[in-house]
């Protein structure tokens, strides 16, 4: 375990699997985090002292230093969906995403991996993609050698995606969604990984990959898939993108006026803009196929954790095979 590999965000939805391959690859994974003490869970994914969180500001110079100093690879997870505070998406995904990369740079790091997301443009309408967009050029400026992944919407075990609106079926017969006719690609958290270890390693050639599952499809059908997995009936409402607005500018304002107390996780401006916006791989993309990984099916993933918000939860299998018992 010579190597060493500082992954910035790794105690995160993605960051998580990404450490846990790299110890499997019999790295040393150093997880950069703002709270070390509630990423201590990190340490069981290989042996002892193999994975260590450390504390980091990625807004401060030093502390992004500190955090890769002797790493032969560096990978930056950090995201954030937070427009507002001191870690906002210009500081969070711009300029941060452009800090690790020139530090990395001037300690001589080998590879860097950042993780952006597909629909980052420039010329985005989006905030959030537009931070995103920033992000991607100052690393390249700073890293030319980089490896730029973009995943469509990812999904998992820990997901904010399906595991959000799976709990919402449980509480009301009607399921609103914006954008109903927007289309996704959602791809599995571990394939990912995945590619993030493939370039880690040196196992693929730099350069831009988007990063989307088997199966695109609108928002109405992922809710149907999922509706389908959870064994509930509900309408799948549309929103307007104008009475999205309406409302979301009314959350955003409550958000405001309490001074960010209480925020403003039910729908924000910004999400309505990026809702209108497909979000797959673009054609004559570099993807999974050009890093050797084959994705896996929602198909395949899905009722592995969203069994729990069925009307039976665990016991749903066993009622259903009870169904088909012979009465005595």
């Amino acid at each position: 375990m010579s190597k060493l590999v500082t992954i910035y965000g790794g105690s995160g939805f993605v960051g998580r699997y990404i450490a846990r391959r790299m110890a499997h690859a019999g790295w040393r994974v150093r997880v950069a985090v703002r709270r070390p003490n509630e990423a201590l869970f990190v340490r069981t994914y290989g042996v002892v002292g193999q994975v260590e969180p450390v504390l980091c500001n990625i807004r401060d110079d030093a502390s992004v230093q500190r955090a890769l100093q002797g790493a032969q690879a560096v990978i930056n997870c950090v995201g954030t969906f937070d427009a507002r505070g001191k870690n906002n998406f210009a500081a969070v995904q711009a300029e941060g995403a452009g800090r690790i990369a020139r530090l990395a740079a001037q300690e001589g790091v080998d590879r860097l991996v950042q993780i952006s997301s597909i629909g980052a443009d420039a010329d985005a309408k989006s905030e959030y993609s537009r931070t995103k967009a920033k992000g991607e050029a100052a690393v390249l400026a700073a890293f030319p050698s980089a490896t730029i992944l973009r995943p469509s919407v990812i999904f998992g075990t820990e997901d904010a995606f399906f595991n959000r609106f799976a709990g919402m079926s449980g509480l009301t017969p009607v399921l609103p969604v914006v954008g109903a006719d927007t289309r996704f690609q959602p791809v599995f958290v571990d394939d990912v990984a995945q590619a993030a270890e493939v370039a880690a390693t040196g196992a693929a050639t730099p350069g831009v990959y988007e990063l989307g599952g088997p199966e695109a499809a609108s928002f109405r059908d992922l809710m149907k898939k999922m509706l389908k997995v959870v064994q509930r009936r509900r309408l799948v409402l549309n929103i307007p993108f104008f009475a999205a607005s309406a409302m979301a500018a009314i959350f955003d304002f409550l958000s405001m006026l309490t001074g960010g107390l209480v925020k403003n996780k039910i729908l924000t401006r910004d999400q309505v803009k990026s809702l209108a916006v497909d979000n797959v791989v673009a054609d004559g993309a570099k993807g999974f196929a050009d890093l050797g990984i084959k994705p896996v099916s929602m198909d395949a993933m899905l009722p592995e954790y969203l069994w729990r918000f069925r009307p039976s939860g665990q016991y749903a299998a066993i009622k259903d095979s009870a169904k088909n018992l012979r009465k005595v």
